[in-house]
């Protein structure tokens, strides 16, 4: 379990980022709605969500799962306080992955720059991997088409007015969907070998 602490600190910074990246991008286009709320900060306390960022992943390390994951509690969106709701909720929602990709890519310049002298078994080394691995995760999860993830608010802008609130309407299931999808296992067969491919790519094999 303590050998896990570098893995929860960094799964916790990167999903608040994540939420406070589209805080950020909402403030951009208009909505004051997360900074007025107080979630424009990287203070974790703020984000918390008491399933997704302490029980689940918990549960996860105690079941011995093999995978490390969680979430922040959403930051507040007023998309009509946009001037354009469709295309500007689209921006907000791809920010958060846009977040988790740079983060990866950032660990992943780390690594090449210090694997030479430190070494593959590094613990400094080893941390920056997770950091690189949960960031895909993030990034891909984060883009499925599932009412409420990030990617249906991109999908959204691209169709009709009538389709897309039709669309919308999957989110009272869509936690449902995507606990479903999670334990048959459906996830690790469509995003694990994404983050692979990403992975090799970013770190070099």
């Amino acid at each position: 379990m303590l050998n896990s602490i570098p893995q929860i600190v960094i799964l916790v910074f990167s999903v608040v980022l994540h939420e406070v990246a589209h805080g950020r991008v909402a403030l951009w286009k208009g909505d004051t709605t997360a900074r007025d709320a107080g979630r424009l900060t990287l203070n974790p306390i703020s984000h918390i969500d008491i399933f997704g960022t302490i029980i689940f992943p918990l549960l996860l390390l105690l079941t011995r799962s093999g995978i490390l994951f969680g979430w922040a509690k959403p930051v507040p969106v007023n998309p009509w306080r946009f001037s354009d709701p469709k295309k500007d909720m689209a921006l907000v929602g791809a920010a958060g992955p846009a977040s988790n990709f740079l983060l990866a890519v950032v660990a992943g310049i780390l690594i090449r720059l210090s694997i030479g002298s430190l070494g593959v078994n590094n613990a400094l080394i080893q941390a920056l991997s997770f950091a690189v691995s949960i960031n895909l995760v993030l990034a891909f999860f984060n883009l499925m088409p599932i009412p409420p993830l990030d990617g249906s608010r991109i999908i959204m802008a691209f169709l009709p007015q009538e389709l897309a609130e039709s669309y919308a309407r999957i989110e009272r299931f869509g936690f449902i969907i995507i606990f479903a999808l999670f334990f048959l296992g459906v996830f690790h067969r469509v995003i694990f070998p994404i983050v692979y491919v990403f992975f090799n790519l970013i770190v070099g094999r």
